[in-house]
């Protein structure tokens, strides 16, 4: 018979999974501080020494499901998919979603099923009102932070006055993410960069030294196979039709987050493809098409360095898409 100790260490494993809270403490919430509270944090580059980039791109497509087939009481459900156009394919989702924005009686369902852009950073905390339970022994965090403060960045970082990389770790800058609300939504209107450049201390680059950087492309989704993207567009087109989510049918490649279910008919597989890190918020903002026409793909010629005026250069390139 179990002790009281596991079975106490059982149940509040169930209750995890159940809530399907995020464990991984290496992720900075600073979306949970209340508001009128600011963090500051400083970006790191990318570990990924062939990102010419800071942050890592992350496209995500939500598709809605009436609820969960076999469950009477099931509530609606959202299943978050990895949009192909994240690692330069043609996506099933948006080939067909494009051609709506030509018809303006189309254009708010395809809105819908539009690509949700947001962006993963690497960083130190610097200064934080949160009172976190625990802390990771790396003081290194991650974050998904939305377009409206990636905007923030990208503006700062195409304005002539800034001679030097935030990142730079001589003559870099600290941000500072202020909470604020507009209606019923947070707003991080109000966050800046540092007026004055700050370099890393001898604990900061003690850090960088023993824990590394990490290589941001390793924590979007993992690329979809062949028969994944097939049940993407399968799904897709189930989601439109009103049906319910069916875990005999897709369970093992995508499900809602946070739902345990078996299936008994779809063939096992090594690992089910999960949107990662997909509790943050600030992220529900869509990238829509700039051109319903053509089908692009998210291809650019990289510059062949990695100094300030490529970079610029790039971000530059970028507002065209």
């Amino acid at each position: 018979m179990a002790t009281l100790q596991e079975i106490r260490a059982k149940l509040k494993e169930q209750e995890n999974r159940q809530s399907g809270s995020n464990t991984d403490n290496s992720i900075f919430p600073f979306w949970n501080m209340k508001e009128g509270e600011t963090s500051v944090v400083r970006f790191l580059p990318d570990g990924n020494v062939n990102n010419d980039f800071f942050w890592q791109d992350r496209l995500i497509i939500k598709l809605p499901f009436a609820g969960v087939k076999g469950q009477t009481d099931s509530r609606p459900v959202v299943v978050q998919v990895p949009c192909m156009e994240m690692y330069n394919q043609s996506c099933p989702v948006l080939s067909e979603v494009r051609g709506w924005f030509k018809d303006s009686s189309m254009e708010e369902l395809g809105r819908k099923y539009w690509k949700k852009r947001s962006y993963i950073f690497q960083h130190f905390v610097v200064d934080s009102p949160l009172q976190e339970e625990t802390t990771p022994e790396n003081p290194i965090r991650r974050t998904i932070i939305g377009p409206q403060i990636f905007q923030m960045i990208k503006s700062a970082l195409l304005d002539p006055d800034m001679e030097h990389l935030p990142t730079d770790y001589v003559n870099g800058l600290d941000f500072r993410i202020t909470k604020g609300s507009k209606g019923s939504y947070a707003d991080y209107a109000t966050s800046t960069w540092a007026r004055r450049e700050r370099p890393l201390n001898e604990k900061e680059l003690g850090y960088i030294d023993q824990f590394g950087l990490f290589d941001l492309s390793e924590f979007i989704p993992k690329k979809p196979t062949d028969a994944e993207v097939k049940i993407i567009a399968e799904m897709f087109e189930a989601s439109v039709d009103g049906e319910v989510y069916d875990p005999d049918r897709f369970g093992q490649y995508f499900k809602p987050y946070g739902l345990n279910v078996e299936s008994s008919n779809t063939p096992a597989r090594e690992e089910p493809t999960k949107a990662v890190e997909t509790k943050s918020v600030d992220t529900d903002d869509i990238d829509p098409p700039f051109d319903t026409d053509t089908v692009t793909k998210t291809t650019e010629e990289k510059p062949k360095s990695g100094n300030a005026q490529d970079i610029l250069a790039m971000i530059r390139a970028r507002q065209g898409q």
